[in-house]
């Protein structure tokens, strides 16, 4: 300006160009909303791409008209001759276009930091609970498996099985409970394990069950194959299963049976285990939300929130089941 000899006040020229700006200031909630909801991210990048390019067309053509409006009421250059508003804002979009898409990309990249520095943070605090909650649970699992009752049973089984004379499988309980007890003992820092592998573990607590209720205890486990590298929370299957025996089988003389059972239902996993004992009085399942279920829902709702839950009920035509339902996410 003062190159060009003129010498008009600069205020208001500032203020308009401060002004011209508003559109933006109105759009940047709204472009926050979009970069969480379609995120750039392999495998929606062309969706993703197309939403956010049709929002910086409209936010730039809002914001050079708006602009030209500006330019036209209070021709803040003071040109001699006064600016049209077509020519105004066909000038504006062609020199701000790489301006438009510089803004646009800094509000995308603060959404990003800002989410991504409170996701962290978050999921700093959760893992901290989880780790709590888990090694609480693993605990109270690991003295439930260990308490006298427990070891004095599978070990007067092994004694039986070597007076029997039927060594091999003397061995092979030793081995089991070995495994057994190494699991709970080792895994203490993984929150989280396939499928696979807790129904690796499961099996093994199973066999030291079996030898103690011989035919008394029948269990089925059915699980897809393509399930078992989903991911589930440490020590989930066995304290069920052993809730199953202790309270159901372990009460009828006959004995009875366990269904360990998983499926896909869309996204999610639903693992159920049942048992055919007996269901409990008028008001179960009021009365049967022990320590080790309660414990089981705390850990799923710190993994998974709202899209996980247990649920205790009776099952037709007689017995109790449980249903776990959490994300269906690989390892």
């Amino acid at each position: 300006m003062h190159a060009e000899g003129r010498h008009h006040p600069w205020l208001p020229l500032f203020a308009t160009d401060l002004v011209s700006w508003l559109p933006w200031a109105l759009a940047t909630p709204l472009i926050s909303s979009l970069a969480r909801r379609h995120p750039i991210t392999r495998g929606k990048l062309v969706r993703a791409a197309a939403v956010h390019f049709a929002a910086f067309a409209i936010v730039s053509v809002a914001t050079g008209a708006w602009s030209a409006v500006l330019q036209v009421l209070f021709n803040p250059w003071y040109r001699k001759q006064p600016p049209t508003f077509f020519d105004t804002w066909s000038m504006m979009l062609l020199y701000q276009a790489l301006t438009f898409l510089i803004v646009y990309a800094l509000i995308l990249t603060v959404t990003f930091v800002v989410d991504a520095r409170a996701r962290m943070a978050r999921q700093i605090t959760e893992t901290a609970r989880l780790n709590e909650e888990l090694s609480r649970a693993q605990l109270a699992a690991l003295r439930r498996q260990i308490e006298p009752h427990f070891m004095f049973n599978t070990l007067n089984a092994i004694a039986g099985l070597v007076r029997d004379h039927s060594n091999d499988a003397a061995v092979s309980m030793i081995v089991g409970l070995s495994e057994f007890l190494r699991r709970a003992t080792e895994d203490s820092h993984r929150s989280q394990v396939t499928l696979g592998e807790e129904v690796e573990y499961l099996q093994r607590y199973i066999d030291i069950q079996k030898v103690r209720f011989g035919e008394r205890l029948q269990v089925n486990v059915d699980i897809q194959a393509e399930l078992l590298r989903a991911q589930v929370p440490n020590l989930l299957l066995q304290p069920l299963v052993e809730n199953a025996i202790k309270h159901g089988i372990a009460k009828r003389i006959g004995g009875g049976n366990v269904r360990i059972a998983g499926a896909r239902h869309d996204s999610h996993l639903c693992l159920t285990v049942y048992n055919d004992g007996p269901s409990g009085p008028a008001d179960w399942p009021a009365t049967h939300t022990g320590v080790g279920l309660e414990n089981l829902r705390t850990r799923l709702q710190i993994l998974h929130g709202k899209e996980s839950g247990l649920q205790l009920r009776r099952a037709a035509p007689g017995g109790v089941e449980v249903v776990v339902t959490l994300p269906l996410l690989e390892a």
